[in-house]
């Protein structure tokens, strides 16, 4: 396969994995954070692929105003890096490498600060982007060091939707498509999230396309 073109399938794939996490109380940081959330979902979810890159554009640019109007709080920096990976999605190609190493980072500034919060999110988005993302030399991919960043984010939230949903995305790109299904069921099974009607209908659906995928 053509470097360039696989490439541009992992950062694509990358950006439509990272998915949100519901944020749990009400105050300046949460509100901040919930209106960025619900930005990304419609433009994920419901806006035509033409325009999405452009609108991600401007989300990226309202994303680090926000982290930076909170400096000190993990949840926007997570949510800025979910925000650039799914910009770097639509971009696509060699270009988009750089804002997937710049998604890392935010991920990475995060934890830091507090792996935990939003159940565990940072870990969750940091996973797949090793496990998307190509390796040496193009990229910073790392299978196991996908495992474990999945792994604490199940442990974090084990019957959360996303945290199920990637680690089972992650059991079938390295070959354990029998264990994943376990998992990817308890994604479409997992509870529904207050106001993320949106985002938990999208990922039920790519988890049911990737067992029909297993199936065949």
């Amino acid at each position: 396969m053509n470097i360039r073109r696989s490439l541009l399938s992992s950062l694509v794939v990358a950006a439509a994995a990272l998915a949100a996490l519901p944020v749990a109380q009400a105050g300046p940081v949460e509100d901040a954070v919930t209106a960025l959330q619900h930005d990304w979902e419609v433009i994920r979810y419901q806006t035509p692929a033409a325009e999405r890159e452009k609108r991600f554009e401007t989300l990226v640019a309202n994303a680090h105003k926000t982290s930076e109007s909170f400096p000190g709080r993990a949840e926007p920096l997570v949510w800025e890096g979910i925000i650039v990976s799914s910009l770097a999605g639509e971009k696509g190609g060699l270009g988009a490498l750089g804002l997937v190493k710049q998604a890392k980072a935010l991920y990475e500034r995060a934890i830091q600060i507090d792996g935990n919060t939003l159940d565990g999110s940072a870990y969750n988005s940091l996973g797949v982007l090793y496990y998307k993302v190509p390796g040496w030399p193009l990229g910073f991919g790392d299978k196991a060091r996908a495992g474990q960043m999945l792994q604490k984010a199940l442990a974090l939230n084990p019957q959360g939707i996303d945290a199920n949903f990637f680690y089972g995305e992650y059991l079938v790109e390295t070959g354990r498509e029998a264990d994943a299904v376990t998992y990817l069921q308890r994604a479409i099974d997992a509870p529904p999230r207050p106001g993320r009607q949106i985002a938990d209908a999208g990922r039920r659906e790519e988890a049911r396309q990737l067992l029909v995928k297993i199936k065949r």
